[in-house]
């Protein structure tokens, strides 16, 4: 709008002020019956017109300060709100320090997180008995052992694991029901130290065969462990012999690009075999140091498993017949006593090295890892405390029977 239209009847002369003026005293005189004095308002009303009657471009210069003025106004708060915001995160800093670097908890750490459910699990059940007993006898060993069951920890074992603790209390003339937890503790770290959890490793290429039943977590812990030895300065080849499950080469390609790492595959129902022939050529030819194998994960046909992983035991002997070899199988925490029989059955057709057990964050079921560690003499060597990438932990059975009991 141009200025003359905004105060259009300011510019010249108005002929109809007087006509105005008169009205507006007529309408007050009717409305309070006062007189006004006519020539006060008239002088009012003529000041009122010569502050109006402003050159246009006075009102342009004055236009253009407002604007100027509102622009500072606005830098003025935009400043304001920053150093604001600045005093607030120098605030927060003292409390909580601010950093780019992903904050990394080291095994122990991550083992408290993740075992948070099986440790309330397993305390709540050992505490609930021992709270009822003011001495040590054979009732208390009863109600015990029961508690291990009821932890997953197996019947085979926590009678075991009772028989133990029947002689620690005899031999250390143990009186109070108090005493009984750490020797638990130090039960259970022998159970677990009994075999050995380091990955084999030495030569160059090795190879990890990971095996496992759909749905366990395979193809994210070969992801994790890929993503592991990469950041460990190590070169990684990924193979796709898991070709019977639809779109599991897909998800591996992803974890292969997520982890910058070669992935071997051929199509969907291809000879596994012939993948792990062309994943240890392309190992050689790249100097990898580690080659890690998507293989079977399938139990409904035991015979075509059988096979299947004989195929590629007779193609690794030819092709790497020296190297370093692990066979690890993937359990899912969540399922309980049924990865055992997972491990009896897979057990029959691979010959299994470790264990990765996964999910063990999401299980009150982590009294798992004893049960097979006794039961089958297999031991844990990797184990899932959480979702990240970095989550997937080389085991250690003495901050694992700590964590377990720590408070």
């Amino acid at each position: 709008m141009g200025l003359k239209n905004k105060f259009g009847r300011w510019f010249g002369k108005d002929t109809s002020a007087k006509e105005n003026i008169q009205e507006t005293v007529d309408n007050t005189q009717e409305v309070v019956g006062t007189s006004i004095d006519e020539e006060a308002l008239t002088d009012t009303v003529s000041e009122s017109k010569e502050a109006f009657e402003t050159p246009a471009e006075t009102l342009t210069e004055n236009s253009d300060t407002e604007e100027i003025e509102e622009t500072e106004v606005a830098e003025n708060i935009e400043k304001t709100e920053e150093t604001e915001e600045i005093e607030e995160t120098t605030e927060t800093s003292d409390e909580e320090p601010i950093s780019d670097e992903p904050v990394k908890k080291g095994f122990f750490a991550k083992l408290i997180g993740g075992l948070e459910k099986t440790r309330k699990s397993f305390n709540d059940k050992i505490d609930s008995v021992l709270s009822i007993f003011s001495s040590v006898d054979e009732d208390l060993f009863e109600e015990l052992e029961e508690a291990l069951i009821l932890a997953d920890v197996g019947v085979a074992t926590s009678t075991y694991i009772i028989e133990r603790l029947r002689q620690s209390v005899k031999e250390n003339k143990i009186k109070e029901p108090s005493e009984i937890k750490g020797e638990i503790e130090n039960i259970i770290s022998d159970i677990l130290s009994e075999n050995d959890t380091t990955l084999s490793l030495e030569t160059s290429p090795s190879v990890i065969m990971v095996i496992g039943v759909n749905g366990v977590g395979k193809t994210t812990s070969i992801g994790k462990l890929a993503a592991k030895y990469t950041a460990e300065g190590k070169k990684v080849v990924l193979g796709a012999a898991d070709t019977f499950r639809a779109a599991a080469i897909d998800q591996l390609q992803i974890w292969a690009d997520r982890s910058g790492v070669d992935l071997i595959k051929h199509q969907e129902g291809s000879d596994p075999a012939a993948v792990v022939f062309d994943t240890i050529a392309a190992a050689k030819a790249r100097k990898a140091d580690v080659i890690i194998l998507d293989t079977a994960g399938r139990l409904h046909n035991k015979k075509n498993l059988m096979d299947e992983l004989s195929k590629i035991y007779r193609v690794m002997e030819r092709e790497l017949p020296n190297c370093s070899r692990e066979t690890l199988l993937v359990l899912d925490a969540t399922t309980g006593q049924n990865a055992v029989s997972q491990v009896k059955i897979f057990r029959e057709s691979a010959d299994i090295s470790g264990i990765i057990l996964t999910k063990l964050d999401g299980s009150a079921r982590g009294g798992i890892v004893l049960a097979i560690a006794h039961e089958e003499k297999i031991p844990v060597k990797l184990v899932g405390v959480g979702e990240g990438i970095d989550d997937l932990q080389i085991f250690n059975f003495s901050d694992f029977a700590k964590a377990m009991f720590q408070e």
